[in-house]
């Protein structure tokens, strides 16, 4: 259910950029990336890129790319080199976004920012962010990925507000 809400909140047409922000083995922008012109999976663990990398070589996906580093100085030089997305899907850590990332999004503006989240104190404090920033939340939907825990992760469909 969660990277179906993914791909409904992302509204991709086969035309986009997608950056997938802290993408781990890369699950969500190899699903993204039946929908999308190009994808950029962005991660700090080196071994999770690898596995991203060979599960892209599996299944055939030529239209994503996986970029290790920290999502805060990654995005900031891809866009300073004039790669932009249209659409950014961010899973981050329980701290949350880096306020670098935040600023980043929007300097950038992408038309979508799907945001998963397993904090809701970081989740609101990064949409007051964007909200201050542009943007407005859609659609919230809770997925429990985790029965029988207090655990539950969140799935947050975003536009730009101009958009």
């Amino acid at each position: 259910m969660l990277y179906t809400k993914a791909l409904e909140y992302a509204q991709l047409t086969g035309e986009e950029t997608v950056f997938d922000l802290y993408c781990g083995i890369g699950t969500i922008s190899l699903f993204l990336s039946q929908k999308a012109k190009k994808v950029y999976g962005v991660e700090v663990v080196e071994a999770a890129i690898n596995d991203a990398k060979e599960n892209a070589r599996v299944n055939g996906v030529e239209n994503a790319e996986f970029i290790v580093g920290e999502a805060e100085k990654v995005i900031p030089e891809m866009y300073d080199r004039g790669i932009r997305a249209d659409v950014v899907v961010v899973d981050p850590p329980r701290k949350g976004c880096d306020e670098a990332v935040l600023k980043t999004l929007v300097d950038m503006k992408p038309e979508r920012i799907v945001y998963v989240s397993c904090n809701p104190a970081t989740l609101a404090r990064d949409l007051k962010y964007l909200a201050e920033g542009g943007f407005e939340v859609r659609e919230v939907q809770p997925v429990d990925m985790f029965p029988w825990t207090y655990h539950v992760e969140c799935i947050v469909g975003i536009r730009r507000t101009d958009s």
